[in-house]
């Protein structure tokens, strides 16, 4: 499974942007996805993540302003992100969760075994 990560950009506090995660080599109707970001010298950090039967997680920085969705006739999950503030400032990355059977632990960066290579939000104050 390969994913591929677009979207990002700069934009000023307040602005809104649309992440898209692009996946293939795999079924993605049946993946978990998330969304992470991590802020310069900061952990990887859960953000938000959509179940295989569409059932959606935030945390709780993200809740409110950012929405989670998935479109599995293009093989892709987005997230919306509006009332962008600096310190949503960081690299964004998708991750997919090929085995949606049992518990889904969905902020853990352990549940997920592919990785996208990132994009980069920056946010102006």
């Amino acid at each position: 499974v390969q994913l591929q990560a677009s979207g990002g950009g700069l934009v000023q506090a307040g602005g809104s942007l649309r992440l898209s995660c692009a996946a293939s080599g795999g079924t993605f109707s049946s993946y978990g996805m998330g969304w992470f970001r991590q802020a310069p010298g900061k952990e990887r950090e859960f953000v938000a993540a959509v179940r295989r039967s569409g059932s959606t997680y935030y945390a709780d920085s993200a809740k409110g302003r950012f929405t989670i969705s998935r479109d599995n006739a293009k093989n892709t999950v987005y997230l919306q992100m509006n009332s962008l503030k600096p310190e949503d400032t960081a690299i964004y990355y998708c991750a997919a969760d090929k085995d949606q059977t049992g518990v889904y632990y969905y902020s853990r960066i352990s549940e997920y075994e592919y990785w996208g290579q990132g994009t980069l939000v920056t946010v102006s104050s």
